[in-house]
């Protein structure tokens, strides 16, 4: 087998490591759909956490997943020994620990020499992980003091260790997101609220809706394939390129940013495709006659919004859409007394928090597929 991943990879021109994790992250697309074949709960969190670690052991190795159980113990620890302020105490720890590891692999030795590690899939598990302590808080205050993402969010009783582990890992949903909510997670496996047979029917079919997230995916792999010849990133430290003029470096930059970005609309489109085709990207009926199913959790990026924004404000809104979500909910409106308007402090920690969420994750891409 390896020698065939040597010529795959050898075929496509990246290396080995790059083409195992390609391999195992489009694998996420059949596990997810099998965990709708697999019978109960239990057998369900099972599958979920057993999958997403088998895939982390192959893409990135034994190691990533020793990494992976230090935020996801502490966290639980931190909500079994001390309820009242679980939130905050996991919020640092978790946050302190994956910094400690971007700063340990910042030299990128394993980038530079065509290898990757599991820091991008480590940052998703810390918002999850975080997510889940924060909400598991929640349920010991009165409910007129929350807002409506906190009531709908929170936990009221402790989750088991093993709904617990299934939730961070579910079928490799992990490696680059979305990130959901345990709440979601725990009715989705339980087939409780949306999930629950309603006067509108049943959760609806995926298929179709995966369909067009899989020719969309492969749609961006093809733009990138066909720009990428022509617009390296590896021409900015080429002499030549200093010898150009402002408008053709000007224009040059653009491009090559626009090229760029279509690896992560690949990306983010095969998380897509996972999620909606495990049910869990299932987010309710819309309020038209007929119903139709609505999609939010499973959106990552809104390409075209992305790309004909007419204001930078407009960004953060369609790119990596679930991560500005959970920095507007467990930072920025948490930062804010309900009720108060924001004042210059609350404001200021929201927009580096944007910026590194975004920063952190397209850094972590691209160093995985640099190779592409």
């Amino acid at each position: 087998m390896e020698l065939d991943m040597v010529t795959m990879a050898a075929s496509i021109g990246v290396s080995v490591p790059v083409i195992r994790f390609l391999l195992c992250f489009v694998t996420t697309i059949p596990v997810s759909f099998l965990w709708r074949l697999v019978p109960g709960p239990l057998a369900k969190h099972l599958y979920s956490a057993f999958t997403g670690a088998l895939l982390s052991y192959l893409s990135f190795g034994f190691s990533s997943n020793l990494h992976f159980l230090v935020p996801m113990l502490l966290g639980y620890a931190a909500m079994v020994l001390y309820r009242p302020k679980c939130g905050i105490i996991t919020f640092f720890l978790g946050f302190g620990f994956l910094i400690g590891c971007h700063v340990y692999y910042m030299s990128g030795d394993a980038w530079k020499q065509g290898g990757i590690d599991a820091t991008g899939a480590l940052m998703v598990l810390t918002l999850k992980v975080i997510s889940c302590a924060m909400n598991y808080n929640d349920g010991l205050l009165k409910e007129e003091d929350l807002r409506e993402a906190q009531k709908k969010n929170r936990l009221i009783k402790l989750p088991s260790l093993i709904e617990y582990f299934g939730y961070c890992l579910c079928c490799g949903s992990h490696f680059a997101g979305p990130v959901y909510e345990m709440k979601d997670y725990l009715d989705w496996t339980e087939g409780k609220g949306i999930w629950a047979h309603s006067d509108k029917g049943p959760s609806p079919s995926p298929y179709v809706a995966t369909l067009r997230a899989l020719v969309q995916a492969s749609f961006c792999m093809a733009m990138f394939l066909y720009l990428s010849p022509s617009h390296p990133l590896s021409w900015f430290t080429d002499p030549a390129y200093q010898e150009w003029g402002f408008w053709r470096k000007l224009s040059y930059q653009y491009m090559s940013g626009f090229t760029m970005r279509w690896k992560y609309y690949f990306i983010w489109s095969i998380s897509e495709a996972a999620l909606i085709i495990s049910g869990l990207g299932f987010s309710g009926w819309t309020e038209s006659s007929p119903p139709k199913p609505k999609l939010v959790r499973a959106k990552v990026v809104d390409i075209l919004g992305f790309e004909l924004a007419k204001s930078s404000v407009l960004l953060p809104l369609v790119w990596n859409i679930q991560v500005s979500t959970w920095l507007r909910h467990y930072v920025y409106e948490r930062l804010v007394k309900k009720g108060k308007k924001p004042g210059f402090f609350q404001l200021l920690p929201h927009r580096p928090l944007v910026l590194f969420g975004m920063d952190c994750i397209l850094g972590t891409l691209y160093s995985l597929f640099s190779q592409l």
